[in-house]
This record gives structure tokens, sequence and C-alpha cells, in this order.
């Protein structure tokens, strides 16, 4: 596990490479793991795959987005471990999808939550050909790694985040700077043209902070 969570602060540096990273090191590290994936319920109800780790994977994610149903999705959003030992026992919470998984080739899978951010989840998913595949090592080790995961992951969103404050402060302030000159506006009554220009046209203050740096100070 420190060598794991020493690659992930190596290679983790946007929310892409941390989840790759994640789902690469999922399957070196776990008990019987053959592919991986990270699946993504937003609070649109959408579900996403952004990584991906094998063809038998993609099928799988791809299948319970269209079902709407299946235990990565469950996991996401209960907040919970899921372990099935075979897929090809019908399962009364996701019936279709155990049918439609059996016929790709899954035996069993074991799915770990993430994160919850307000109405977004994450869900960490483990695939292999093989029926109980997953033992009682693979869920503990499985649960630690998920744990070091998502520490990992909160760092890099966190980092994110402050980068993107920062860069809309300066975008927001370099719009300023350019109506107090072209207006002969004080800071104050620039920021409020720019809420106002905001409000009027339904955009984000940065969008619109945006919008007058593009333009140039000559227009």
């Amino acid at each position: 596990m420190a060598e794991i969570a020493r690659r992930l602060r190596s290679e983790s540096k946007d929310t892409d490479s941390v989840l790759r990273a994640i789902s690469r090191a999922a399957v070196d590290a776990i008990p019987g793991a053959e592919f991986a994936s990270i699946t993504l319920v937003t609070k649109q109800a959408q579900v996403e795959s952004p990584i991906l780790i094998g063809d038998l994977a993609r099928e799988s994610d791809r299948l319970q987005a269209e079902l709407r149903e299946g235990p990565c999705i469950r996991a996401a959003i209960d907040s919970d471990t899921i372990c099935i030992d075979d897929v090809s026992v019908p399962d009364p919470r996701w019936p279709r999808y155990s049918a439609e998984a059996t016929k790709l080739g899954i035996g069993s899978i074991l799915c770990f939550c993430l994160w919850v951010e307000g109405d977004n989840f994450g869900a960490l998913n483990l695939i292999s050909t093989k029926t109980d595949a997953f033992d009682d090592d693979s869920r503990s080790i499985g649960s630690l790694f998920a744990a070091h995961a998502a520490i990992a992951f909160s760092a890099v969103r966190e980092t994110e985040q402050i980068r993107a404050a920062l860069t809309n402060r300066d975008i927001i302030g370099q719009a300023k700077g350019m109506l107090m000159e072209r207006y002969s506006l004080s800071a104050d009554e620039a920021f409020r043209l720019l809420a106002r220009l905001s409000q009027d046209t339904n955009t984000k203050l940065v969008d619109v902070a945006l919008q007058v740096v593009e333009a140039g100070p000559g227009e």
C-alpha cells in the first residue's frame, strides 16, 4: 500500500491521471482483478465511465449505462461495497444486467464506493472472467486501496479547484482593469458592470470577463 500511495502521488497530476492510476494499480494489487473501471453518477443522473482498463470493463459499464442498473451504479449511489461471486445468478436488484453481463463473459464483480460529493458519486469496479474470483483478501485489500485512492483523488480535485479559482480571479481582474481604462470606471464600478452583464445574459461572471479580455482594449 505504501508503494501504491507513492505511485498515486507521482502519477496524479490531474483528475484524469489520478483515476487512471487508481484503476491500473487496483488491477495489479487486488487479488482476482482482471479489468477495472471508474463509474461516475452525476447529479443529472447521468452515468459516465471516464476510465476503463480492458474491453470487458468498457462493455460492462456501457451495459449498465444503457440499462440504468447494475452493481457499479449501486455501489456508487449507496456508498457501499458490492461483491458478486457469480454474475450468472439472477439478482432482483439488477435482473437485466445479470443476464446480459453473463453473455459478455463476466464471471464476478467487486465494486467499491470511492467518493460522494454532493449529488455526484464515484465507484471503482473490478471484473473477472471467473466466478468466485474475489475472496476475503480481495475485499480487505480493496477496501484499504479504495480509501487511499479516495484521499488521492480528493487531494487532486482540491488542487484543481484552487487553480481554477486563481485563474478565474486573474481573468476577472484583467477584465476589470480593461473596463476601468476603457470607460474611466472605478474598480467597484467595473465589477458591478461585469456582474450586471453576467445577470442580464445569464452567463457566468468568469465567462463574461473572458469575453471582455478576448475582445481586447480596442473593442
